[in-house]
């Protein structure tokens, strides 16, 4: 027996805000909404669940699971540039210059990586 990855639960003191960043980043769409709760799913082909759950605390480590992410019809530049200006910023978390993905974090902080183009 095996198994799959059916939804990644994201802690957010901002469920929906957190979920719209999201959806843009992915092309995904909301699912379902109740009062702290956000869940969305892939507006086309797959992919796991991300649920956005309300907590109180904001977040205050570096992540010990993160999303690494890829364009699939633009390259790395620009996509980084077209997530940063859906509300990304780029942090340092011990990355050098030669590595080639660049690390970003979401509104509310959670870092995330944008990978380089296959081809590279």
């Amino acid at each position: 027996m095996t198994s799959y990855v059916s939804s990644l639960a994201i802690d957010a003191q901002d469920p929906k805000a957190l979920a719209r960043f999201w959806c843009e980043v992915l092309n995904y769409r909301i699912d379902d909404e109740e009062e702290g709760f956000v869940s969305t799913t892939p507006t086309e082909g797959q992919g796991p669940r991300l649920d956005f759950l309300q907590v109180p605390e904001g977040k205050t480590v570096k992540n010990r699971l993160h999303l690494d992410i890829r364009a699939l019809d633009s390259n790395q530049d620009a996509e980084v540039a077209r997530v940063e200006s859906l509300g990304a910023y780029r942090v340092d978390v011990g990355q050098t210059s030669k590595d080639s993905w660049v690390v970003l974090a979401d509104p509310e902080g959670n870092e995330f990586c944008i990978l380089s183009d296959p081809q590279d």
